[in-house]
């Protein structure tokens, strides 16, 4: 063919090749119906599958929360009660008081502060250490490596507010 000829043929209107690229293409027609179901049903299983997280089906969970040993972890520390829950209402109080135009009560917020945070450290660190021992001793030969951090960072959330929600109340043995 040389740079003269044309192609034998007109070229067709965009709207003719974009019909035959659709009804020739191996994708099945959605229509909005199919849509409108599909996202409902996507929803549907990201409520139930949220609905397993909070109750703490262990297919649900993610990776950092399963297995037995963080089960008992998750029950250890919801069966007891932390100054680490208290610390966000704490909080709430402190800021309220630093808005109070009077120095010492402003100091006293801040030690406050302060004292509720220095008591939280250390209570995470004594929950570290007897929920390391008692994963020990319930369960030998697992690993208890990042357990205590586990325990302590979920006993500083506020009991209503942890995920998965908790199994046992205050008071109630660990089983």
């Amino acid at each position: 063919m040389t740079s003269n000829e044309g192609k034998g043929r007109p070229t067709p209107k965009r709207k003719d090749a974009e019909s035959k690229r659709k009804v020739s293409s191996l994708a099945p027609i959605v229509t909005k119906d199919q849509k409108r179901a599909s996202k409902v049903q996507a929803r549907a299983n990201r409520v139930a599958q949220r609905e397993a997280y909070l109750r703490g089906d262990d297919a649900a969970l993610p990776a950092r929360d399963r297995g037995p040993a963080r089960r008992y972890v998750r029950n250890f520390v919801d069966s007891r009660r932390s100054v680490g829950e208290y610390f966000l209402p704490i909080i709430f109080v402190v800021l309220v008081m630093t808005l109070i135009q009077i120095t010492q009560v402003q100091y006293a917020a801040i030690g406050l502060m302060y004292a509720v945070m220095v008591i939280a450290v250390i209570d995470g660190i004594f929950v570290g250490r007897k929920v390391r021992k008692a994963v020990e001793a319930k369960f030998p030969g697992t690993s208890t490596k990042g357990l205590g951090m586990y325990a302590w960072l979920r006993s500083t959330q506020m009991r209503r507010l942890r995920a998965p929600h908790p199994q046992v109340k205050v008071g109630d043995p660990i089983n």
